[in-house]
């Protein structure tokens, strides 16, 4: 799980502007810059355990051949050779996988009082997926690895991971008066 941390926000100068505000009328609450949260499933277990399996195709391909065989049937000889090639080509794809998609990200923020899911286009423009004020959010309940936010009903509207103390209680000082806390 990762979290972005105060540093400018990751779609350009466009973006800024753009959901920011104005920093003439808005103030002093214009100075704070929103939180920005990932959500980022376990790509680098998932990756590591695709690199083993494709290491280990690629060491069964060659191992087809480590072995003699009692049977010099030419048929045979060329199934084994169509296995091996079809092994060293799944070893080499699983090897070399990685993730191309960027995660969604959760914007917290204190000038307009908003959140926002925004998530990556094909072109990677961002668009926004949720956007709620926080006059609409029923509640929030702050853990030590996530963050849980709730409608008004008590249903529970998203989760989101949270990397780091800091970000816990930079969240917890924002939603603060803004959003019912729950312990």
């Amino acid at each position: 799980m990762s979290i972005s941390s105060q540093a400018p926000l990751p779609y350009g100068h466009q973006y800024r502007s753009r959901f920011m505000g104005n920093a003439r009328t808005a103030g002093n609450l214009a100075t704070a810059m929103p939180l920005v949260l990932s959500f980022e499933a376990n790509w680098g277990v998932r990756i590591l355990m695709l690199r083993g399996l494709g290491l280990a195709t690629l060491v069964s391909a060659s191992g087809l051949w480590l072995f003699p065989s009692n049977v010099a049937d030419p048929e045979l000889s060329l199934l084994k050779f169509g296995v091996s090639v079809l092994f060293c080509v799944l070893g080499l794809v699983l090897m070399t996988t990685r993730n191309q998609t960027q995660p969604p990200e959760a914007c917290f923020d204190p000038v307009r009082r908003e959140l926002r899911v925004l998530r990556c286009d094909a072109y990677g423009q961002p668009k926004t997926v949720l956007r709620r004020s926080y006059d609409t959010i029923g509640g929030a309940r702050l853990n030590d690895g996530a963050v849980q936010l709730f409608e008004n009903d008590g249903s529970l509207l998203i989760e989101i991971p949270l990397g780091s103390t800091a970000a816990r209680s930079q969240l917890r000082d924002q939603l603060s008066g803004a959003v019912q806390l729950f312990n």
